[in-house]
């Protein structure tokens, strides 16, 4: 009996040895306070919120997997997973499913898969590799090379329309630039001409928000989105009824909130896509500002954890993706509560861990369990 206890305690302890505890008692806090929402949201169906739960579990057996992966087998996977990546979005433009006026999918038979969900990996992973590579020698070159290796899958994403994956997979491989060193010489002109441009649209939003006024580079719907994000009354059943009903449930939580499960514009379908994008506008409603701070705190101690395990690699691969990864996490936060409180563009982006989805969870999981493959390289390095 005592060789058949020892046996499991040894089996246990080899199970967790990966796992980095802090991180993921975090991550499973804000999965608990998202399967709580979603079934506040989904109200007359336990389906959903059931189907959240299998999701939640397949996404964790992910981010366990891969947190017993080296830092030396992901880097790898750099080269295949992009190119892999790169292949699947050329498909997606040559032959994909298209749904509500967007190529974004590939049909094989049983499901759909959207390839741009891999690139939001596969781009930090590759450009990580790409620095270790060249981390001795390392010139302006190098940089060139690398944002071309970002703007192509960055392109390929923008040209299907999806401007919230687009601006992922921009900000993913960003990030990397900029751990890697990139000069705020570069930097601060490209931010300087986007403050500008965004002074200049919200100056003349009365101007060229008029029909008939074309934006270059932008398809006519997502000219709507920034139009109505600049007076959302101009159309309040129309374009602007998402984010004049996002804001209500908002504001109507006041401090603490209506209670759980007892938001009106929640349970009064009055909220659209109450359990995905705007699933913020119902935590907000019953949980007020109290709430919505509570879990702002959350993932200020997710990025904190994931930045720590950066600062503690011991290779450049590794801080480099372990910075990357952590940021892409505060981006996905930041653009979600930002669009759903009226401050952003509505670009279709979920809030990491609580929106309901199985995709963009398992690829936030693969993620978080590649954060805890570097954490425990490191401490194996340290001993």
């Amino acid at each position: 009996m005592m060789d058949v206890v020892g046996t499991l305690r040894r089996a246990w302890a080899n199970a967790v040895a990966h796992l980095d505890f802090p991180l993921l008692l975090i991550t499973a806090a804000i999965m608990a306070i998202g399967l709580g929402t979603v079934y506040s949201a989904t109200y007359d169906s336990t389906h959903r919120m059931m189907s959240q739960a299998g999701n939640m579990g397949i996404a964790l057996v992910v981010m366990w997997v891969v947190s017993r992966i080296p830092p030396q087998k992901l880097m790898s996977f750099a080269i295949p997973l992009y190119v892999i990546g790169i292949v699947l979005l050329i498909a997606v433009f040559l032959f994909g499913v298209k749904v509500n006026g967007a190529r974004r999918w590939l049909s094989i038979g049983f499901t759909r898969v959207q390839p741009s969900e891999i690139m939001k990996i596969a781009m930090p992973l590759m450009l990580a590799w790409y620095f270790h590579k060249y981390e001795a020698t390392l010139k302006l070159k190098h940089y060139g090379v690398a944002a071309l290796l970002l703007l192509v899958p960055f392109g390929l994403v923008a040209k299907q329309p999806d401007l919230g994956t687009s601006i992922l997979v921009a900000a993913s491989g960003f990030y990397v630039l900029f751990f890697a060193g990139l000069t705020w010489r570069l930097i601060l002109p490209v931010a300087v001409v986007g403050i500008v441009g965004i002074g200049a649209i919200v100056a003349m939003g009365d101007t060229i928000c008029q029909p008939g006024v074309d934006w270059p580079g932008l398809r006519e719907y997502q000219k709507h989105r920034v139009c109505t994000l600049l007076d959302p009354t101009s159309d309040p059943l129309g374009k602007g009824f998402h984010i004049i009903q996002s804001t209500i449930a908002i504001g109507s939580g006041g401090v603490f909130g209506k209670g759980w499960g007892k938001g009106t514009q929640t349970h009064l379908d009055f909220l659209p896509e109450r359990h995905t994008d705007f699933i913020f506008a119902v935590l907000t409603e019953e949980f007020g500002l109290a709430g919505a701070l509570f879990l702002a705190v959350i993932y200020i101690l997710l990025i904190f954890r994931g930045l720590f395990i950066a600062a503690g690699a011991p290779t450049l691969f590794s801080r480099l993706l372990a910075g990357a990864l952590t940021l892409i996490l505060f981006t996905y936060a930041f653009v979600n509560m930002g669009m759903v409180s009226g401050i952003l563009p509505v670009v279709g982006v979920p809030l990491p861990f609580v929106s309901y989805g199985g995709t963009a969870l398992v690829t936030l999981c693969l993620g978080v369990g590649m954060l805890m493959s570097i954490q425990r390289h490191r401490r194996r390095v340290g001993t």
